[in-house]
């Protein structure tokens, strides 16, 4: 890889099961639990947080993937398995949401790269990010059913959402998984490719998000999923007050400036 297109580390500190490094404004997160197929534990999931808490102000998008053959097989269950009364069990699920939180309504999108186990708390966490990339080797499961627990990392919120609440009561009282195919179909993911293109495709969209103005990605982070679960009188108004606030940016005004003057890329149909 040439010097110039070199990863450079970034200055956060995290647990050793995250690795972070940056490629220009775009940060590369990479979960790397390989001997766990990545499950989630505490250290992890807080590591999480610190990092979309504490990410630099020069960074535009975050691409997030997983080492080795799985993204995330999930809650690692030796976290739940000791006893702990409800209210412990319950401060625990709003560490998750704390954390899963600071990912969707963070200062930057965040584009991921799915391959291999996409399962239990892998998929919550692929449901908190903007932009999902499946190769077709990943493969999507609820098992908490199984398990004799439940969906504590906002799953029951934002898979529901993705695919539907019918899907994911089948998904977990039955076992049922779907692939990678299935699941792009249900609306799980945004793209689906070859295998060993997912980092390559994520990468790719995320210069293009990086690219938009920090008002605009600002807008869609934020405010798009509250207009669309606002009722519409409430959702239009709002609209119209962010629509308001972007075009008022210096940046905002000379990009219209060279699209009306020739300047600027029409909108073409990509194949």
């Amino acid at each position: 890889m040439p010097a110039e297109t070199m990863e450079e580390p970034i200055d956060i500190e995290l647990p050793k099961s995250l690795h972070a490094t940056r490629l220009g404004a775009i940060a590369h997160l990479r979960l790397a639990r390989s001997e766990k197929r990545n499950a989630l534990d505490d250290g992890t999931v807080l590591g999480l947080e610190t990092f979309f808490t504490r990410l630099p102000g020069d960074i535009r998008a975050v691409v997030l993937t997983g080492e080795g053959a799985h993204f995330s097989a999930g809650l690692d269950l030796s976290e739940v398995a000791g006893a702990r009364d409800p209210l412990e069990a319950a401060l625990h699920s709003r560490m998750w949401h704390r954390a899963f939180e600071a990912i969707q309504f963070g200062r930057a999108p965040v584009i991921t790269a799915l391959h291999g186990a996409v399962v239990g708390g892998g998929l919550e966490l692929a449901a908190a990010t903007h932009i999902r990339v499946a190769e077709r080797s990943a493969y999507y499961g609820l098992p908490e059913g199984q398990r004799g627990i439940f969906l504590g990392g906002g799953g029951s919120v934002r898979i529901a959402r993705l695919i539907g609440v019918a899907r994911v009561m089948d998904m977990m009282l039955t076992g049922r998984t779907l692939n990678a195919e299935e699941g792009h179909a249900a609306g799980a993911t945004q793209y689906l490719v070859d295998d060993g293109k997912g980092l390559e495709t994520a990468m790719a969209l995320a210069a293009k998000a990086a690219s938009n103005t920090a008002t605009t990605n600002f807008a869609v982070l934020h405010a798009l999923p509250r207009i669309a679960e606002s009722d519409p009188a409430s959702g239009l108004l709002t609209e119209s007050l962010m629509a308001a606030i972007a075009e008022m940016s210096g940046e905002a005004k000379e990009r219209l400036k060279d699209f009306l003057e020739k300047r600027a890329a029409k909108v073409l149909r990509q194949s």
